[in-house]
């Protein structure tokens, strides 16, 4: 791994181990619902959301009326975009990919 986080610790390189072993969809559910509280998901859910319009040049407002996310929540994100560690970025070129694949 030629990136290194400032989380790098061994139980959260054991979560994403475990991330990495989930198959599809419904063994997503089943893992994140056990895992995580529907706030939780919701909230991860709507950052998604949120990093995807950013990246389709959506304005705060129209992102706002969208997700019903906050100003501070969609700034957060645009500055993840802008100065992150690409995740967001990694994320949804690959989700782009695979729609344009299908």
């Amino acid at each position: 791994m030629s990136y290194e986080s400032k989380f790098k610790r061994e139980d959260i390189d054991e979560l994403f181990e475990a991330v990495l072993t989930l198959r599809d969809q419904e063994d997503c559910y089943r893992f994140f619902e056990d895992i995580c509280t529907v706030n939780e998901i919701h909230a991860i859910a709507q950052r998604l959301q949120v990093a995807k319009l950013l990246s389709e040049k959506k304005t705060y407002t129209e992102i706002e009326a969208l997700t019903k996310a906050s100003t501070a929540t969609i700034s957060r994100i645009n500055k993840c975009l802008t100065y992150g560690a690409d995740g967001y970025k990694r994320v949804l070129e690959r989700l782009q990919e695979k729609k344009d694949e299908e």
